[in-house]
């Protein structure tokens, strides 16, 4: 109970480097951005390394596992947790990456997309309010009270879109009424996969696969990844297929 009651054992402070190893990317050596997990091992890396990577590579590059023979991008997924925990350690890395996406979008002369003007405007009011500043405090929530029912009903409309070409690849469904959709960005193909699974009536969503350019999709990808990584210098829509689970094409 002593030892309990001593706040010098309760508080311990450590050092940044000596954490590192933990939270910087193999191949880059910098911190973690968009960090994503190999399935197969746990390995984190930044994502644009990994899939960079990737591309010529089918291996784990920390501990040289197979992730897939033929398909390895399937098995990787955002570790929102870690990026969290990256950005809480290292002081300023969130918004010079923010800072950062947007004059990559301003010297493109694109429009900057919502979520990472959402995303600058909550760091903004939490360094406002870590600098103590009561009345920028106040306002900041006054504001967000404001904006608070239009946010309730926004349902990611202010995020960056993604238009998509739903069609059937099987003679075993039907194909949608209307294939054309467009929504957020950071939707996954599971989303996608339980929208169809609900306009077809289908028992489950488990039943489909959803393919890119004749390969398929995993569950956990992004629209953003997939339009990224498979569909980069083609012309919107993004053409996606679906059919039931080991239908053959």
């Amino acid at each position: 109970m002593a030892v309990l009651g001593n706040p010098d054992m309760l508080t311990r402070k450590i050092k940044l480097c000596h954490i590192n190893a933990h939270i910087t990317c193999r191949l880059c050596e910098g911190y973690l951005i968009d960090a994503t997990t190999v399935t197969e091992c746990l390995h984190t890396f930044c994502r644009s390394c990994l899939v960079k990577y990737l591309e010529e590579n089918n291996t784990c590059p920390t501990c040289r596992i197979v992730i897939h023979q033929s398909h390895p991008l399937q098995y990787i997924g955002h570790d929102r947790t870690m990026q969290d925990i990256v950005y809480k350690l290292v002081p300023g890395l969130q918004e010079a990456e923010i800072k950062k996406q947007r004059e990559f979008y301003q010297k493109l002369g694109m429009e900057v997309p919502g979520d990472i003007k959402g995303e600058l405007c909550n760091i903004k009011s939490h360094l406002d309010q870590r600098n103590g500043d009561a009345k920028s405090e106040d306002m900041a929530n006054k504001e967000a009270g404001e904006e608070k029912p239009e946010e309730d009903n926004d349902y990611h409309r202010s995020d960056e879109q993604v238009s998509i070409c739903l069609e059937c690849n099987s003679s075993k469904l039907r194909g949608l009424k209307r294939k054309w959709i467009r929504c957020s960005a950071q939707a996954t193909v599971l989303h996608l996969k339980k929208f169809i699974a609900k306009k077809l009536n289908l028992t489950s969503f488990n039943e489909l696969d959803i393919l890119c350019n004749e390969e398929i999709l995993g569950k956990d990808h992004t629209l953003k990844f997939v339009v990224v990584t498979r569909w980069r210098f083609k012309k919107s829509p993004l053409l996606l297929h679906y059919r039931p689970k080991m239908d053959l094409l």
